[in-house]
């Protein structure tokens, strides 16, 4: 990638799923830039100079010189579009359509169900954990990702057979999906795809590798 003449910061810290897939994007696309440790145990999110930045106080927001851009998915277009990332965010209106569908996906209905999940086992203190609600938000995560192995049964990545955004917004949570405690239905296709992702060298760097916190 030819870097678009400002430099690159990412505000947030490297266990937020959403720092993840920027972090991951710009690791596939060979953008070095800085990464400021943010938001959970780090604080700062809530402090008036970041709020001037992001209103919703949440990670991450992306500085490239004097703009400032925030919403994850938001971010990987912008920086995909402004390095020209053909193969990653088509041009064409419905190859583009195909990927932005599946990013919707990942925010307004898997995003949502699999954070309850994470947060009911992660997030809680073991001895406050409550099994049935953790069933619930399992059954409710597993029968998404079946939506999501029917699809991979019929190409190599989510949006087609070429990896693009769809893969980096979706991969991290299946990430926490494949490596919580909870049984999981034998999903090939999501097996494989998830495998695969374990093969390159920014997921494992900016997703495999982080513990979950």
């Amino acid at each position: 990638m030819t870097n678009q003449g400002s430099s690159f910061t990412v505000l947030g810290r490297n266990t937020s799923s959403n720092v993840q897939k920027v972090m991951w994007l710009l690791a596939e696309i060979g953008q070095v830039c800085t990464r400021v440790d943010m938001g959970g145990s780090y604080g700062g999110n809530r402090e008036e100079a970041y709020l001037k930045k992001n209103p919703n106080g949440v990670v991450p927001t992306l500085l490239h010189g004097e703009e400032t851009i925030w919403e994850s998915n938001t971010i990987l277009r912008y920086i995909s579009t402004i390095s020209f990332e053909s193969k990653l965010y088509p041009a064409r209106a419905l190859a583009r359509a195909e990927i932005e569908r599946w990013m919707d996906w990942q925010l307004g209905t898997f995003g949502p169900v699999n954070a309850l999940l994470y947060q009911s086992i992660i997030r809680t203190p073991e001895y406050q954990r409550q099994p049935d609600v953790i069933e619930k938000h399992r059954a409710r995560n597993a029968e998404l990702l079946g939506i999501l192995n029917n699809v991979l049964s019929q190409h190599k990545f989510v949006a087609g057979d070429e990896f693009t955004l769809a893969d980096i917004a979706i991969g991290p949570l299946v990430h926490r999906w494949f490596n919580l405690p909870v049984e999981r239905p034998e999903y090939g296709f999501v097996r494989t795809w998830y495998d695969g992702l374990c093969e390159r060298k920014p997921f494992v760097d900016h997703v495999r590798q982080i513990a979950f916190v």
